[in-house]
């Protein structure tokens, strides 16, 4: 089940709501969310909720006994890591290592074809951030199996994240306030996401595809660059939407999930972009891997290493693929370069003008990425790099269908697309709340802007069956 399906708008998530709204006990109310995540979850994985269960208990097992033993820790801490990076390696890498060894090693090994579980990848670095916290912090661990069950089932981060660290949500398995304030803000910030990924990124999709499907030697540099603008365009819009519909569906249950995309299309610097892209995913990967393996406390050599180290891994938590490790090798680089003062984006931001120059760099630089990320093969995506800078020599027929895509209905999208990837909204919203008359208008606009939105959402999801949400497959 997808929120921005008819049947979570309509069945799933009104009657989940109104239920809860009912129970008056906490403890009830855990109850419910988690036997309608689960719900949630074998809609779509009945098989593999097993795997979910299973993953939950084995590691509220091990936690206990990390909680309450003062020798052996590490080595049920270790245990506890290698079993959950086990359960990822079987289940999402096992292919690609086999197709790698029969490669590298001419052997003719048997490639597993092991369907990957929806959600694998957030719901393992949720349950590693619970043992790694309470091997830190005894006073950490959950004693009791429901909550922790919810912690990691709970259905609006569970398929696509955001990835939610226990010790940010602990307190609030126990006690959380529910209120019409909240709730009211909750849906708001849910109708933006959910218009963020129908109105926008479908639209987007649609384009991206077809370019990415064409034969790179049948496109010209205009129809290669509409397909890549349109990708990073669709990537952003689909999984920022994901993740504001996250966050506005635990606000309504009156739990707060950070932040997860502070545009990061307006960063200046590939460092400040990953301050604000997939905020949640960055974040994790610096308290539970670059920290331990050192961090910037051993010196420059070492910190380029652990970054590239953490950036290699970030590559690959997306997928299985050559394309997903150069992807953030790519980025790590970029990284390392400007920690190391070669590329001077720090002084950038001291002045407009090359403040200007810094972020179309970046923007350039993240958008030769995804175009490496979006590609099947590294064949491909090197072939769709030419493509954009000399075109393909047998270009015309195929890249007119692409640049049949331009409608007037894309180009009007693909404004209100490069306009909202900057923060234009909040600035209007701090101009105009200035006064008590202007907060008051600006409330009014904004609920009835969200009712437009919700209907406009409605009528496309009902005459479009386009709706996969693109990390759903990590």
């Amino acid at each position: 089940m997808v929120f921005s399906s008819l049947s979570f708008l309509f069945l799933f998530f009104p009657v989940t709501f109104l239920l809860y709204a009912a129970v008056p006990f906490a403890k009830f109310r855990n109850a419910l969310l988690i036997l309608a995540s689960l719900v949630f979850y074998a809609w779509g994985e009945p098989v593999y909720i097993l795997l979910l269960l299973a993953s939950v208990v084995l590691n509220w097992l091990l936690a206990l006994a990390l909680g309450r033993r003062d020798t052996g820790r590490k080595a049920v801490a270790a245990a506890a890591v290698i079993l959950n990076i086990g359960l990822l390696v079987v289940f999402k890498y096992s292919g690609f290592l086999t197709e790698t060894a029969n490669a590298l090693f001419r052997l003719s090994l048997p490639v597993p074809a092991i369907r990957l579980p929806i959600g694998i990848s957030f719901f393992t670095f949720q349950t590693l951030s619970y043992v790694i916290d309470v091997y830190r912090d005894k006073s950490s661990m959950q004693k009791s199996l429901p909550r922790l069950l919810l912690y990691i089932s709970f259905f609006p981060q569970l398929i696509a994240g955001p990835i939610v660290k226990y010790h940010d949500i602990k307190d609030q398995l126990e006690r959380r306030t529910f209120s019409f304030d909240r709730c009211a803000g909750g849906f708001r910030r849910f109708l933006y996401g959910l218009a963020k990924k129908v109105l926008i990124a479908n639209v987007m999709a649609v384009t991206a595809d077809y370019a990415f499907g064409l034969p790179a030697a049948s496109l010209t540099a205009p129809a290669a660059w509409l397909g890549a603008v349109s990708y990073m365009l669709q990537i952003y819009f689909d999984f920022s939407g994901y993740s504001d519909m996250a966050i506005g569906l635990g606000k309504a249950f009156g739990f707060d999930f950070k932040e997860n995309f502070r545009y990061p299309y307006a960063a200046v610097g590939i460092k400040d972009f990953w301050r604000k892209w997939h905020i949640s995913l960055s974040t994790w990967f610096k308290e539970y891997l670059y920290i331990p393996l050192g961090g910037n406390r051993k010196g420059k050599a070492r910190t380029y290493l652990n970054q590239l180290i953490v950036f290699a891994c970030t590559g690959l938590w997306h997928g299985a693929n050559v394309t997903f490790l150069v992807w953030g090798l790519f980025h790590g680089l970029f990284l390392i370069l400007e920690s190391a003062g070669i590329l001077p984006v720090r002084k950038a931001e001291k002045h407009p003008a090359a403040r200007f120059l810094a972020r179309v760099y970046t923007l350039f630089v993240v958008l030769v990425g995804f175009t490496v990320f979006r590609a099947d093969t590294m064949t491909q995506a090197v072939q769709y790099l030419g493509a954009m800078f000399t075109g393909g020599p047998g270009a015309a027929a195929d890249a007119a269908g692409a640049l049949a895509y331009l409608t007037p209905w894309f180009l009007f999208v693909l404004a209100i697309a490069c306009v909202v990837s900057f923060p234009v909204a909040p600035a209007l919203e701090s101009r105009l709340c200035r006064s008590a008359a202007g907060a008051t208008a600006y409330a009014a606009v904004s609920y009835g802007l969200s009712l437009a939105l919700f209907a406009l959402c409605i009528l496309s999801l009902a005459a479009d069956t386009y709706n996969p949400f693109i990390y759903f497959r990590f």
